[in-house]
């Protein structure tokens, strides 16, 4: 009996234990042997929650990552990358934020970036005499994974600081549940070293500053600066996203404006309690997570909106290659702050930032990182530059989503069939209803010229028509669609001795106009050759390097690319797409041994308003049937209009 009384105290004590706060575990005595950045990732507990499932059962799982400073130098905005491995969805972190600008709860399966906030910078043991609380960052997780079971211990794949200039070996597996890494200066990459106060401008593809202009005792005015600098990089209609973190709130913009003007989170929060004296109704954004979009060109003289330089462009963000003037967008607001933050220096710039736009590149954010001070010409007209109070900047690079937005088609004068776009392109096949009228997997039907220019679900009749001729056999259920708004078709016209010519189409399938469109075409043997576009303005443009990229643009007071609209008579007609079409040609005199027809002569990449566009998994092959074939066709084309015109 006493035996039984003295388990169940242990048990109960061991229970109350786990249910307190814990404090932190000493560090691994390979910390202390560590002469670089010592990484460590800790797995502290797990507990099975619901629901029940006995081939997906979600388990929640507490974990700790420390970054310790042991080296000589102050380790600037630190950067640690875990390679998660179970599918994990994290709900916290504590002291970090995710460099791609990620707002928690959020899937890490294919892991993430931490990057500390609110202090990003570590400092070393000799700055500190030794003070491990200035050197050492300590990351609390809780999250979600799935299908480790206690006492099963989820640890990553893989931790390692990711900051420029650091070599870091496999991490080592101490126990059951630690990962450890020691990082150490890599002597083969050869970094600046930091005289100054703060990290010197990064490069991306895209970059925006947050420059703090005018600093009060509880509010400042910033002014946020996005510019382009990829030479296929675009916006459309941007939408710039980011969250507060100490429950500021906008007053005021001038050159922008939230897409939803709502104070009702400062009315029903802390702000409206601390600042009794301010109008609240005249507060434009007191959402945790504001979404700022450009104003139209209309504002761009308006005294109380707009009057901001390289403000208003209906959000519009071009190439530098294209027009240096629209490269960049430029807007002002006025933020004000929240106890206990009310002095004039306590500024907390916003984290987590997102950028995207209509039918562009998709964007990752890294965190914003103190930089030296922006400096502006004197607005009062005097030859000098005015310095920012302070300034931040957040770096963006292009990620191509797995789903593209456009698809290419490919065509030849070699063979008559038109190689279309791949079976959902550009996604919208998962549900159910799709999946019950069409196949998501079959290869798209091989199409007739003229099929091009009817919409997706009007060529049926005559895809299968052409199956028939061509003798294809036909899938049940038929292929889905494309899915895409907008595709582009690449069509090799001529090959002779001294050259060759391409036609390029554009077409437009959804219901907005593009303005001061472009794409570009990678062609990698092909474009030293390049001579003229004859209906668009074309150029060649070095990307990485390589100058292997045609791009190609609408000629002044053509660069529109309609919508798709209705037939001249839309009971009868087919809708029609907006249309754009040049003919491109090239010599053979700068590109010996080019083999035009066998591949050389078709694009390895295609991009529309800086969106890389899915391309056929196909080339067209030499049609030695063609001429029996031509005979039939003549005949039963016509058969096939006249078809469409009784529909």
């Amino acid at each position: 009996m006493g035996l039984w009384i003295l388990l169940l105290s242990l048990f109960t004590a061991i229970s109350l234990t786990s249910s307190q706060p814990q404090a932190p575990p000493p560090l691994s005595p390979d910390a202390n042997l560590c002469n670089g950045v010592f990484v460590s990732y800790v797995y502290s507990t797990g507990t099975k929650i619901k629901p029940n499932d006995t081939k997906n059962q979600p388990y929640r799982f507490e974990s700790a990552i420390t970054v310790l400073n042991n080296g000589r130098d102050e380790l600037k905005s630190w950067r640690v990358f875990v390679k998660f491995a179970h599918r994990e969805i994290l709900v916290s972190a504590t002291n970090a934020v995710l460099s791609d600008g990620s707002s928690l709860p959020v899937s890490v399966e294919n892991g993430t970036i931490f990057s500390g906030f609110p202090s990003a910078d570590l400092k070393s043991a000799i700055m500190t005499a030794g003070d491990v609380t200035q050197m050492e960052a300590r990351v609390e997780l809780v999250g979600t994974q799935f299908g480790v079971a206690p006492p099963r211990v989820p640890l990553p794949k893989n931790i390692t600081l990711v900051n420029d200039g650091w070599s870091c070996p496999k991490p080592t597996q101490r126990g059951w549940n630690v990962l450890e890494v020691c990082c150490t200066p890599n002597p083969n990459i050869t970094t600046a070293k930091i005289v100054e106060k703060f990290l010197p401008r990064q490069e991306g593809d895209l970059t925006i500053m947050y420059d703090v202009t005018r600093a009060y005792q509880s509010s400042y005015y910033a002014q946020v600066t996005i510019e382009n600098h990829n030479p296929l990089g675009r916006l459309d209609n941007w939408d710039l996203s980011f969250a507060w973190m100490k429950d500021e709130f906008i007053f005021s913009t001038r050159g922008a404006y939230p897409s939803v003007v709502d104070s009702s989170d400062c009315i029903s929060g802390p702000q409206s309690k601390y600042y009794g004296q301010i109008d609240f109704s005249n507060v434009l954004s007191c959402a945790r997570r504001p979404h700022i979009i450009d104003l139209p060109l209309t504002k761009y003289n308006d005294s109380d909106m707009g009057r901001i330089p390289f403000c208003c462009r209906n959000g519009t963000i071009l190439p530098r290659s294209m027009d240096p003037e629209k490269s960049k967008s430029v807007f002002q607001m006025q933020v004000y702050k929240m106890p206990p933050d009310l002095n004039i220096s306590a500024i907390t710039p916003p984290q987590n930032w997102q950028i995207k736009g209509n039918l562009n590149p998709d964007y990752k954010c890294g965190p914003p990182v103190r930089v030296s001070s922006s400096q502006f010409p004197d607005p009062s007209g005097l030859p000098s530059n005015k310095t920012a109070f302070a300034s931040w900047q957040v770096v963006c690079n292009i990620s191509q989503p797995a789903t593209p937005k456009c698809c290419v088609s490919f065509s030849s004068y070699f063979n008559d069939s038109i190689i279309p776009c791949k079976t959902c392109a550009c996604g919208g096949c998962s549900s159910n209803r799709v999946a019950r009228t069409c196949s998501a997997t079959s290869p798209a039907l091989l199409l007739p010229p003229q099929a091009l220019l009817i919409p997706f679900e009007n060529r049926t009749t005559l895809a299968t028509a052409w199956a028939a001729i061509k003798r294809r056999k036909l899938p049940n259920p038929l292929p889905c669609g494309d899915n895409c708004g907008v595709s582009i078709n690449w069509h090799l016209a001529t090959d002779y001795r001294g050259g060759w010519t391409a036609r390029v189409t554009l077409f437009n399938w959804g219901e907005t106009d593009f303005a001061d469109w472009f794409t570009a075409v990678e062609l990698k043997k092909a474009v030293p050759g390049f001579q003229k576009a004859y209906s668009f303005n074309g150029t060649t443009i070095a990307i990485n390097g390589k100058n292997s990229t045609v791009l190609m643009e609408g000629l002044p007071g053509l660069n529109y690319l309609m919508a798709e609209s209705d037939g001249k008579d839309p009971d009868k007609d087919f809708r029609v797409p907006g249309k754009q079409q040049s003919v491109l040609s090239f010599t053979k005199k700068g590109t010996p041994g080019i083999k035009v027809h066998s591949g050389d002569g078709f694009p390895t990449k295609v991009y529309f308003n800086g969106q890389e566009c899915s391309l056929p998994s196909v080339l067209p092959t030499n049609n030695s049937q063609r001429r029996h074939v031509s005979t039939s066709l003549l005949m039963v084309l016509p058969f096939l209009a006249l078809m469409f015109l009784r529909i």
